[in-house]
């Protein structure tokens, strides 16, 4: 029998030298066996060999395609005048917003208050910065204890920990079948398998939570789709968990984008650890990451956080706690709740006529594309045309079970760059792939 993998190297150098090209769809796989004359299971496995590689993408019912390469430098747009207009990465930085931080940060440039704010400080921050962080995170009448709240250095860090705390090594978290991307990277760094599990409109099915022993989930603004779990899906989850016995990591990075939503763990704060930062409610690079934890789960987070070396710096929790108290971080929020909502407005106006899904408050919108489009091909499309759009598949818990569809981040370009790179790929949409043959 021959090496699969000789084979899936012969296939990858295709690939980097250009004959295969992004969006072009491979042989199925029996017609590729009988091609190579090797055998159905070989070709299954130099398959599962590409995807793993990130060479190549499966998509439900369509077949296999070679994934997008990055995005090159072309110019499409007459504005921005150099880099590729970005719709995959979804971090906001409002005009103005530099300046209101660095007023903020002036007090910590005299000797003494840096002094203090250069030693070091546990997971547990100080009394000071516990309780701004419990008004920050109030949401819809419900605000966590501020002797629950942990400090991780960033958001991501903060899901690392809670995962490392309450899934042993060789476990098994379910996830929603599309999720964040970060999950599946530090799921595989600690040895966790994930479950993907289904979804509908209005979230995760609670069902489905019959069958992990733990579970994360998003249930605001989910990370690709957009949508919002409504309250009875919500009280439905919640019993679900109670019903199992099982603990819940819920993000709630883009919580402060719907204020007037309680979070899951307002209904189940037994069981809930809630994850949040202020990557997206500032910005990445001036960031501190919030773990409220059940009760009986403090310790354990505690010392996940210093053993990941998962902590936060004392300088990043001083910054932290002047623009929770002066009003700073409330202002920047509210114009970004502001913004949000024009960006998606935009987005709906371009894109009407498309299957388009999103909560008017996101700053990220779900894209289902029409045939003949596959959504590597239109990746690789768009990136020609100088836009960065993330494809379905990056998404995708399963490989291979990713649908048609792509994630649009509207948070980066100027407003007006954003209409022209929507009216760009509204028009591509409207169009054909430069190759329409099929294998």
């Amino acid at each position: 029998m021959r090496d699969y993998r000789v084979i899936a190297d012969r296939i990858a150098a295709e690939i980097a030298a250009g004959r295969l090209r992004p969006g072009d769809r491979l042989p199925p796989q029996r017609q590729f066996a009988r091609r190579r004359g090797i055998a159905g299971s070989t070709a299954a496995r130099v398959y599962s060999e590409l995807v793993r590689r990130g060479l190549v993408v499966g998509e439900v019912g369509r077949g296999t395609f070679v994934r997008a390469a990055e995005p090159a430098p072309s110019l499409a747009l007459a504005e921005p005048a150099a880099a590729p207009v970005d719709l995959e990465l979804n971090f906001p930085v409002l005009p103005g917003q530099p300046e209101q931080l660095a007023a903020a940060l002036a007090g910590l440039t005299r000797p003494d208050v840096l002094a203090a704010a250069l030693r070091p400080l546990g997971v547990t921050g100080d009394p000071d910065l516990r309780a701004a962080a419990a008004i920050a995170l109030r949401r819809g009448g419900w605000a966590p204890e501020p002797s629950r709240i942990l400090f991780s250095g960033n958001g991501r860090q903060g899901l690392a920990a809670a995962i490392s705390a309450l899934v042993p090594t060789g476990g098994r978290l379910g996830v929603e079948a599309l999720t964040y991307p970060v999950i599946k990277g530090i799921a595989a760094r600690l040895g966790i398998t994930l479950v993907p599990l289904p979804m509908d409109e209005h979230g995760v099915l609670p069902a489905a939570l019959d069958t992990v022993p733990a579970a994360y989930l998003q249930p605001t603004l989910h990370n690709p789709l957009g949508v919002t779990m409504p309250e009875q899906r919500r009280v439905e989850v919640v019993e679900a968990l109670r019903r199992n016995d099982i603990p819940l990591i819920e993000d709630g990075v883009y919580g402060f984008l719907r204020p007037e939503l309680p979070p899951l763990a307002a209904l189940a704060p037994e069981r809930t650890v809630l994850v949040d930062s202020l990557s997206k409610r500032l910005a990445p690079g001036l960031t501190l990451g919030f773990v409220v934890s059940a009760p009986e789960s403090t310790d354990r987070l505690a010392a996940a956080l210093r053993s990941g070396a998962w902590a936060a710096p004392a300088f990043a929790m001083a910054a932290a706690r002047h623009w929770l108290t002066d009003g700073t971080a409330c202002a920047i929020e509210s114009a970004k709740r502001a913004d949000a909502t024009a960006r998606q407005t935009l987005a709906a106006q371009h894109l009407a006529g498309f299957t388009r899904r999103a909560d008017p408050a996101a700053y990220h919108c779900w894209w289902e594309l029409p045939a003949p489009w596959r959504a590597e091909t239109f990746v690789a499309a768009a990136a020609r045309r100088g836009i960065a759009v993330t494809p379905a598949a990056a998404f995708a818990v399963v490989p291979g079970h990713a649908p048609n569809a792509v994630r649009l981040a509207l948070s980066a370009p100027p407003m007006g760059t954003l209409a022209a790179a929507l009216r760009v790929l509204a028009e591509l949409a409207r169009g054909v792939p430069e190759d329409t043959t099929m294998d």
